[in-house]
């Protein structure tokens, strides 16, 4: 057990450096680093009597003594400063180093393994000296260094996927990694900092950041909860493409100023994503959403006196108006349009409403934008009366109504 705890800082190493690999190298990377790891364990667990020399005093530098053990946990603290430093700042400031043709550069296969190895022996050093403080038989010393490290190959797949799938976890463990490198370098200057206060704050940070996770999970199954599977599909397919939900529509109205990015560094402007969320979701937006209320209907009453219609058509700031008879919006006669009774004026006629009626369409409430679409286009219609399930009026949708929906 206590094999595997020393292993996780090394495990934690593999799956940010195997990333850095094509698809198709990252398991064999893995495998061969951590293989290697165990031959080099197993090797130094078979040269013990070296490896007890390792901890003799080798020469003496301001009254400080150096061992080997001490330069290679010198050596190895470095590294990990220096290599999870450049992790962070790649990471932050997110740069990735591509080729002329645009890909992703991948590491060299050889590279990552040998930097998988180099920290694999100054992880090695640790875990081999504990063996032997523990244990008088090297068969049993094998034993568990062989049992923890198979443990490791297999768990080190689903930890690398975990970990490169959870940007913050990926932070996380890089500040793991400074923090290791510096207590490695701590400990060959002969300051030694108790390991259980840096598992003790590891393990705080990993329950937090589960927390975290957690969290997140349950924000995004009730966000869900609250939007139908088709939308929910529309804000995947916009993400797909590099805009964002409408959901987060009002976000990137308050944040570009303040982020003053160019209208050229992002896929689609705002109003081009709100009319790809609009079109993805008009299979489920009933009609009655886009359409004029009858309380804003426009109405033209032919049971008033002639003068006061033709104020009505004088004011009116529509080209066509509802016809009603005894003022009841409920059953309107039909459409007329304004040009048609300008029409009768220039031949010199008297003005006809019931002459220059038209019946629009009719659709239930309850249909939907794309099919009120597809209706439209079949009866070559451009206005519709929109009717309950009792056939009373409860507004009017035109073809531009339709069209504002998308756009």
């Amino acid at each position: 057990m206590l094999e595997v705890v020393l292993g996780v800082d090394n495990l934690i190493f593999v799956a940010i450096l195997s990333e850095k690999l094509p698809p198709q190298q990252r398991d064999r990377a893995r495998v061969m680093g951590l293989s290697l790891a165990l031959v080099l364990r197993l090797g130094l667990l078979a040269s013990m009597s070296w490896l007890v020399t390792l901890t003799d005093p080798l020469f003496s530098l301001l009254g400080q003594t150096f061992s080997w053990r001490d330069l290679i946990m010198l050596i190895g603290g470095v590294f990990l400063l220096f290599k999870g430093t450049m992790e962070l700042h790649e990471r932050l400031e997110g740069h990735t180093e591509e080729e002329s043709g645009g890909q992703k550069m991948y590491a060299g296969f050889v590279t990552v393994v040998v930097q998988i190895l180099v920290l694999d022996a100054v992880f090695s050093i640790d875990s081999v000296i504990t063996a032997i403080g523990m244990a008088e038989h090297l068969p049993v010393m094998m034993l568990a260094v062989v049992i923890a490290m198979a443990m490791m190959i297999m768990a080190s797949k689903p930890l690398t996927r975990f970990v490169n799938a959870h940007p913050t976890v990926v932070m996380l463990c890089l500040g793991f990694l400074l923090m290791i490198g510096f207590s490695l370098v701590a400990d060959g200057f002969g300051f030694h900092i108790p390991k259980g206060y840096l598992y003790a704050a590891i393990g705080f940070s990993v329950l937090v950041e589960a927390f975290n996770q957690v969290a997140n999970v349950n924000r995004v199954r009730y966000l869900n909860s609250r939007n139908s599977f088709r939308s929910r599909t529309a804000d995947a397919v916009l993400g797909l493409l590099g805009g964002r939900s409408s959901n987060h529509a009002h976000d990137d109205d308050s944040s570009s100023d303040e982020h003053g990015s160019e209208e050229g560094e992002q896929v689609f402007a705002q109003n081009e994503r709100a009319m790809i969320h609009s079109v993805l979701t008009l299979a489920e937006r009933p009609i009655r959403v886009v359409a004029t209320p009858r309380a804003d209907i426009h109405r033209l009453d032919i049971s008033q006196p002639l003068e006061q219609q033709r104020q009505v058509l004088r004011t009116s700031p529509y080209s066509r108006l509802v016809v009603v008879g005894n003022g009841s919006i409920d059953e309107p006669l039909g459409i007329v349009a304004r040009k048609d009774l300008l029409a009768q004026l220039l031949d010199g006629q008297e003005l006809n409403v019931l002459a220059a009626l038209r019946q629009p369409l009719v659709l239930p409430e309850s249909v939907t934008v794309l099919k009120a679409l597809e209706s439209f286009r079949q009866q070559a219609a451009d206005l519709a009366f929109v009717v309950n399930e009792f056939g009373s009026l409860e507004g009017i949708v035109a073809l531009k109504d339709l069209m504002e929906a998308i756009a």
